[in-house]
């Protein structure tokens, strides 16, 4: 009788640290910021029901990429969007912008997947590649192309990239008055070279989350920054 109780307690605690294994202590389950989530066709299937209720992780909001360059669609922008929005989720969606190709057949691109009506969230840009232009070349392609993307919209997207990056090309100016949402995988907080401010930080590619088989991006709001800053003006939802 002894030997079956001290087999059992030592099945059960052997459970319990296999538990603890497989599950590492993320941000969101020790801080109070607020958190969200970007995704895409490569998380594949997702169980938007799960990710919904996973109050633990305190995702607040999600971006979708729906688009990149000229033509390309995400071929899961659809059905996520309406799962991730049915089941209650903040969610906003993102074009992957190609500084080469002409800003007016992207902003086409995007336009016809993001629709205003469909949006809880402001859209956002995804800046990461020069193209092969300069880093003046670069700035004002872009800068044509959130000018336009801000006219369409009625109001000035997001613009996501990465500290290198940003320091490398786009620091000293040409992004005021835009928010940033800044891309470093690592345990420090992103400083960026001009000091801009930062709306929020995705500081991680590796996040595992309920709902989802493979990994995801997750990020974290800054400083007192807040959800409210990035809310879709309803009177554009008409």
């Amino acid at each position: 009788m002894m030997i079956k109780r001290l087999l059992l307690i030592c099945a059960c605690a052997f459970a319990v640290v296999a538990a603890k294994a497989q599950y590492t202590i993320q941000c969101e389950d020790t801080c109070s910021h607020v958190h969200g989530l970007d995704m895409s066709h490569y998380q594949g299937d997702v169980w938007w029901e799960q990710v919904a209720e996973n109050s633990n992780h305190k995702m607040n909001y999600v971006y979708l990429k729906a688009t990149e360059g000229r033509d390309y669609i995400d071929k899961r922008y659809y059905e996520n969007i309406q799962a991730a929005q049915r089941h209650g989720m903040n969610v906003g969606s993102y074009h992957f912008y190609r500084p080469t190709v002409p800003q007016v057949l992207q902003l086409r691109n995007f336009r016809a997947q993001c629709r205003p009506q469909d949006q809880d969230l402001i859209p956002m840009i995804d800046i990461e590649t020069n193209g092969g232009l300069s880093s003046y070349a670069l700035r004002d392609s872009l800068t044509k192309f959130l000018e336009l993307v801000t006219a369409e919209y009625g109001v000035k997207p997001l613009v996501y990239t990465y500290t290198n990056f940003y320091n490398k090309h786009l620091a000293g100016g040409c992004l005021d008055g835009y928010k940033l949402f800044i891309a470093q995988y690592s345990d420090a907080e992103p400083v960026l070279s001009d000091g801009r401010d930062i709306y929020a930080w995705q500081y991680t590619g590796k996040g595992k989350i309920r709902g989802v088989k493979g990994y995801v991006d997750k990020s974290r709001l800054m400083g007192r920054h807040s959800m409210r800053e990035i809310k879709f003006p309803k009177r554009r939802r008409n």
